[in-house]
């Protein structure tokens, strides 16, 4: 054993299990403290940008820092800072004939026979720049990551020898449902020399699966993708494979919701020989681990070859992630990568998306400094454009995740921004900031075409939604609320730089009866001066009188005294005669042509309440719906594999 091997056992960090109550701090603080509400601990001061060591992420160089989990945070309580992943977040996925047309309410349920899922890989630059801080860093324009209900798993990737997700990643990731992976990955001269030591015994194999899996357990994240690239020596596989197995059993039984990953890479002779496929060589590691990701040099006779060896291993094709290197390496990738992501789900496979950040990278050769320290407005404008293009692009062949838990609330903030803002009006000491534990809930589908992130205004957060379609209704997101008494509360902030008599800004909800698939009715809260019921669809007046405190979201007061210029909030309350379920949400804007005036959407708050509530409020703006008696659900055609 090398002399690098020996270990400071007195350095060794705590996980969560081994702390004491004396020892936890407030706990569950994150939201707080990312957001500047509380001083940071470590320079006593809000809206930290000093970098605070303790809390800046970091990579693992080499075994005696495995082993012995020399972290500068290791006597940091994770759990004040990471949120736990949410698991009640989002429902079972579906696929979507077409994503943002809100007309189009054709749901395809995703089963065991055509499940696909999709591994975001991010790898930019190298990793661990502004984002690994865990407060605030001033470059708003720092690449962020929004689609996440496509997203069933995501890991953040460098090429150092164990890499650590930043706890922003962690946060973002979790609130919206997704499991994060770190990468161990060995390459080079480096690399081997730090695999062939792990490998030298059985007990430096536990000790390192060891290591990993408390990394998992101090930090909360939810396992790895196991990248070996260089050659291993003959007599070191059986010790290989046992690596494998038992760091996905540890992560399967010490970590919450563990997965491990396989990239395609070595072989069972030991030779580094990329196969691009899953074969007789490959398929032992595919047995160990929960997913193999192939490498991205596939053809068609690869897919042939992995479906032939699915077949035989009688497992799931949805295990195996076909690589797309989205800067286009071994395949059609930047703008014609839904070519090749078409190719992999017409056989069934999951994706593997690595490097998604060309979108953000590739604007270098159009002269933008994306380094710059301070961000830049015109190339934020154009990296967010080109982002919601690309994925808008690849949509048609991804599964949905729906939003299903209530309360369900968002400011729509994508985790950055150039000041911040509360009910509308800017605080005019806050400046400019990156931080990805501050990101919202985002929309369930790209916004291309229908609406941009703005930064210039917002109701809460950093960024608004400016709206640029106003002739159709479109999708935001797409959800599986239960209302079980039929009664819904809908609060919503808005601004029209405009008078409101010729603009109107309505949020659209799809609602059915459950277990009746073939009916629906839409609801249409505007700025209506009178309901109006019809078949099928319903135009809801604001309430006009405040609502209670207890029943209102604190981010979205009544009393327009308290809000930023032009900024308006509605609320609107709907019972049915009997339990629905809210499908969609969506919004339906118009403006007279002649007219430039924008329009902003700034928050968004759904709750379903209790029979009490509505039988104690006393206003006359509310609306009852007697959609059951009156037979007034919508029909539609729906196909035996259509989920609507």
């Amino acid at each position: 054993m090398s002399e690098q091997s020996e270990t400071d056992n007195s350095l060794a960090v705590e996980t969560p299990l081994e702390h004491d109550e004396s020892n936890q701090k407030a706990g569950n603080d994150y939201d707080a403290l990312s957001a500047g509400e509380q001083l940071c601990d470590f320079c006593a001061t809000k809206c930290c940008t000093c970098g605070c060591p303790q809390l800046e992420a970091e990579p693992l160089r080499d075994n005696a820092q495995l082993w012995s989990l020399q972290v500068r945070s290791h006597d940091i309580d994770w759990r004040r800072y990471v949120r736990p992943l949410d698991t009640e977040v989002r429902g079972d996925p579906v696929y979507l004939d077409r994503q943002s047309d809100f007309m189009s309410s054709h749901r395809r349920d995703v089963n065991a026979n055509n499940r696909r899922e999709l591994l975001v890989c991010h790898d930019m630059m190298g990793n661990y720049l502004a984002d690994r801080h865990y407060q605030s860093s001033a470059k708003f324009d720092d690449y962020r990551f929004v689609h996440w209900s496509a997203v069933d798993y995501f890991c953040y990737f460098s090429h150092q020898y164990v890499t650590i997700p930043p706890s922003g990643w962690l946060n973002a990731a979790h609130r919206h449902g997704v499991p994060v992976l770190g990468t161990y990955i060995v390459e080079s001269d480096a690399g081997s020399r730090h695999l062939h030591e792990v490998l030298s015994s059985v007990e430096n194999v536990r000790r390192t699966v060891s290591a990993l899996t408390r990394l998992c357990q101090h930090f909360h994240f939810e396992g790895w993708l196991v990248n070996v690239e260089c050659s291993v020596r003959a007599d070191c596989m059986p010790n290989l494979y046992r690596f494998v197995d038992e760091l996905r059993r540890a992560t399967e039984t010490q970590v919450p919701h563990g997965r491990v990953f396989w990239y395609d890479s070595v072989i069972d002779s030991g030779t580094l020989s990329w196969q691009n496929e899953l074969n007789e060589r490959n398929v032992q590691f595919f047995r160990m681990s929960h997913g193999t990701l192939i490498n991205y040099t596939w053809n068609e006779n690869s897919l042939k070859s992995s479906e032939a060896t699915v077949r035989r291993e009688n497992a799931a094709a949805h295990r195996v992630f076909q690589g797309l290197d989205v800067f286009g390496r071994g395949q059609v990738g930047r703008f014609q990568s839904a070519q090749t992501l078409a190719r992999i789900a017409r056989r069934g496979f999951s994706a593997g998306i690595f490097a998604p950040a060309w979108c953000y990278e590739s604007l270098q050769q159009y002269g933008y400094d994306i380094r710059n320290d301070n961000g830049d407005e015109a190339f934020n404008d154009a990296f967010l454009a080109r982002n919601e293009k690309w994925w808008s692009s690849l949509w048609e062949h991804l599964a949905t995740h729906p939003y299903r838990q209530l309360p369900f609330y968002t400011d729509f903030c994508v985790g950055s921004g150039r000041g911040s803002f509360e009910c509308g009006a800017r605080d005019a000491t806050a400046r400019p900031f990156f931080n990805l534990s501050r990101q919202a809930l985002q929309p369930s589908v790209p916004l291309s075409g229908n609406a941009e992130h703005c930064f210039t205004t917002a109701y809460a957060g950093g960024c608004a939604l400016r709206i640029l379609n106003f002739e159709r209704a479109f999708r935001l997101f797409l959800t599986d609320f239960p209302l079980p008494l039929g009664v819904l509360l809908l609060g919503y902030a808005y601004r029209v730089d405009a008078p409101q008599g010729d603009h109107h800004f309505d949020v659209v909800l799809r609602c059915r009866p459950p277990g009746r698939r073939s009916q629906h009715m839409y609801l249409f809260c505007g700025g209506y001066t009178s309901h109006i019921v019809t078949p099928g669809r319903s135009y809801i007046s604001p309430l006009g009188a405040a609502l209670p405190s207890n029943l209102i979201h604190e981010q979205l007061p009544s009393e327009l005294g308290t809000l930023g210029i032009n900024w308006r909030v509605r609320y609107y309350l709907v019972s049915f005669d009997g339990p629905v379920t809210l499908l969609d949400i969506g919004l339906k804007c118009r403006r007279p042509q002649s007219s430039t005036a924008n329009a902003y959407f700034g928050a968004i708050y759904v709750q379903s309440l209790q029979l009490a509530d509505w039988n104690s409020l006393r206003v006359s703006d509310k609306l009852h719906i007697a959609a059951y008696k009156e037979q007034l659900w919508a029909e539609q055609i729906a196909t035996s594999s259509t989920r609507q």
